[in-house]
């Protein structure tokens, strides 16, 4: 995808999510954090702060191993994924970082969705 068909899937997704959850437009924390929950599978419920970025950890290894760079090593014993990482990632630019990112979230939404 392009940085313009990206931008345009990206913010259409986060107006589905928006609607979905009747809230403000998701950020890209909020997308990872919406990801990591999923990854879990545990539900919604509270989490502290540490799982939350763990979470989020999670969205992110999910997310690089659809690009091989992540394998699921499997779960502890609170059912928690653990990943490895199994290929460097490349320095990306902040820019490219971000369309990375965007780019596979969109593509883990389509995957889910479809």
């Amino acid at each position: 995808m392009t940085p313009a068909e990206i931008n345009k899937k990206w913010s259409e997704l986060q107006q589905r999510i928006a609607q979905d959850f009747d809230s403000e437009i998701p950020d890209v924390k909020v997308m990872l954090f919406l990801i990591g929950v999923q990854e879990l599978g545990q539900g919604p419920r509270k989490f502290s702060k540490r799982q939350k970025e763990e979470l989020m950890h999670i969205a992110n290894c999910k997310l690089f191993s659809m690009m091989g760079f992540y394998e699921l090593e499997g779960l502890d014993q609170d059912g928690w994924p653990h990943w490895k990482l199994v290929k460097v990632i490349p320095n990306y630019t902040l820019l490219e970082q971000e369309m990375v990112i965007k780019s596979l979230i969109i593509n883990y939404f389509e995957d889910e969705i479809n």
